[in-house]
């Protein structure tokens, strides 16, 4: 049965009144989340703050730990979107200096908002990590720019996937322990007194 031209519409309409619900609510929650953290932040508040009833809220999310985790996934998303770009209008003779301007990049964004900074760190796990990518549609390109630095990592060591998976996972742990203590508690030294060291252990591992 062929659907008219009104009903397509209204369709059409009822989609984007959802997506817009959606993101409204991702919006209002993250700003809950940086300022007054999760654990003081309820449904109810978020729900107030966005103007809808609270059972709206159960239509896109099952609860607030799982809205936390999808709002880190698209802030996450968006920062490799940026640094990718940024990367790309370079030419890099060596892998581990792509890598370096690519961390660099972000470390220089998370310094500016270090609200973000503080929900990724304290958040992000790698069980996050794995629900995100397993939802293709949506987290796609955060897959694809994960598999291409997997890839050449693995060519440029020689090494299985898997073990350029770990260095991988090495480098990203590496570098969010420094930023979380270096932008957010200065310890033991600024972020930009700490870089040449972690570039240079970056270097050493992929080197």
């Amino acid at each position: 049965m062929k659907l008219s031209k009104g009903i397509k519409s209204k369709l059409k309409k009822s989609e984007c009144n959802k997506l817009e619900k959606k993101k409204n609510l991702m919006e209002v929650a993250y700003n809950l989340f940086v300022t007054k953290g999760i654990n003081d932040t309820y449904i109810s508040d978020i729900t107030k703050e966005a103007g809808v009833a609270k059972g709206t809220f159960y239509l896109y999310f099952k609860d607030k730990y799982y809205l936390r985790e999808i709002i880190i996934l698209n802030k996450c998303c968006l920062i490799l979107k940026k640094a990718l770009e940024q990367a790309n209008k370079n030419k890099f003779n060596d892998l581990s200096e792509e890598v370096i301007f690519f961390i660099n990049y972000i470390i220089d964004y998370l310094k500016e908002d270090k609200k973000l900074l503080k929900l990724i760190h304290k958040n992000l796990s790698w069980g996050i990590y794995k629900r995100g990518i397993s939802e293709r549609e949506e987290y796609e390109e955060f897959e694809h720019i994960y598999q291409e630095f997997v890839s050449r990592i693995q060519e440029k060591e020689n090494i299985k996937n898997e073990d350029a998976k770990k260095l991988l996972f090495l480098i990203i742990e590496l570098t969010s322990g420094v930023c979380y203590s270096s932008i957010i508690l200065e310890e033991p030294a600024s972020i930009e007194e700490m870089k040449p060291i972690l570039f240079e252990s970056i270097r050493r591992i992929l080197n």
